[in-house]
């Protein structure tokens, strides 16, 4: 994940509702925590802004219409709607220069991981997104030996880079201390990958560093980036997508978080043009369930340089011949070979509204 700038989520400090405690004092409750408060307890718990009765809903800002009434509208990327889960405890908040960091524990799907309001994963269904966005590109080259992931603070990509015992090297670009500091803490089964010692860590903007990386020095580049908004925004554009393509070997291959079928297709559209001009091999788009992410679905851009031909739909280097890893750290639980060629069939709408796929979604020649 790399992180966008943090939008200023704290509990509002105004106070304007009151609660006895029960011998003739009052206690103070936050404005946006009133409504969530059946009993003096859980305010501890579960006072959070995007927290209302006791279940997290994801960012929104507000604005006033002419009337001057308040009107919300949810996260840009997808406006009208938000994913809702039930909290039980609010584990951690803090904030960096970068996002507002905030760690609860849910009903449903386990401990979960919001970067400024906006869920990233939660304990249930990251190995839907940890698996796919890993092993669709490193499963569809040979003895991948050197690896870049950008973003991928939480060590989930890393953990599953880690199968792969080609790999001789793992270098990761993370913005933000804070999240890797988070996940460290609060989910281990992530954070792990940050232990093996190929991993090498760079904090620092992506970016930059890509503009100073060797020409054609990676195998693979993964890019687990957060919505392209502000100033991850770009994430998405032609001149990221270049200097990916210079770290890259020759038939070196991208996978990069490529948003929701249901809700970005304009989107896909854009970057699967930049990309069709930047790589000279092939582009692909695939796509996984992750039940928390709207619409209950997430793409995958996948590319390749030109030089050794790469079929991407087909993995030539299948996860269950390699020695021990399908089990390694913990058992797959998403991924498997079937899986892979599976997430490249795509729905007749996409094919439709995205005229680029019915050109590129095809076997390599």
């Amino acid at each position: 994940m790399q992180g966008g700038a943090g939008r200023g989520l704290e509990c509002p400090k105004t106070m304007d509702g009151r609660e006895s405690n029960g011998n003739g004092s009052e206690k103070v409750i936050p404005s946006c925590c009133l409504k969530a408060r059946a009993s003096a307890p859980e305010l501890d718990v579960k006072c959070h802004s995007t927290v209302v009765s006791g279940w997290f809903s994801e960012f929104k800002t507000f604005a006033a219409n002419e009337a001057g009434k308040e009107v919300y509208f949810n996260n840009p990327m997808w406006p009208g709607e938000a994913h809702s889960l039930k909290v039980e405890e609010i584990l951690y908040k803090g904030k960096s220069k970068y996002q507002e960091v905030l760690v609860f524990q849910s009903s449903a799907y386990g401990k979960v991981l919001v970067l400024d309001g906006i869920v990233q994963l939660t304990e249930k269904d990251e190995c839907a997104y940890q698996e796919m966005i890993t092993h669709l590109p490193l499963c569809s080259i040979p003895s991948p030996k050197k690896v870049l992931v950008v973003g991928g603070g939480d060590g989930g990509v890393l953990r599953e880079v880690s199968r792969h015992s080609s790999v001789e090297l793992i270098d990761i670009c993370e913005i933000d201390q804070l999240v890797i500091d988070v996940s460290k803490k609060f989910f281990p089964e992530l954070s792990v990958g940050f232990e093996d010692p190929r991993v090498h860590l760079h904090v620092g903007d992506a970016v930059e560093f890509l503009r100073r990386a060797p020409e054609g020095k990676y195998d693979a580049i993964i890019v687990d980036s957060s919505d392209p908004v502000g100033p991850a925004q770009e994430l998405v554009e032609k001149p990221f997508f270049e200097t990916i393509a210079r770290a890259l070997r020759p038939g070196g291959v991208l996978c990069n978080m490529a948003e929701s079928m249901w809700l970005h297709t304009h989107l896909i559209e854009a970057m699967i043009s930049i990309c069709r001009e930047t790589f000279k091999g092939s582009v692909h788009y695939a796509w996984a369930s992750v039940p928390t992410y709207p619409s209950g679905v997430i793409g995958f851009l996948l590319c390749s340089t030109e030089g050794p031909p790469v079929d991407f739909i087909h993995p030539v280097n299948p996860i269950e011949k390699l020695e021990g890893a399908t089990k390694h750290k913990r058992e797959l639980r998403f991924y498997n070979s079937e899986m892979h060629s599976a997430a490249f069939a795509l729905p007749t709408f996409l094919k439709r509204e995205v005229s680029s796929l019915g050109e590129i979604q095809n076997p390599v020649r």
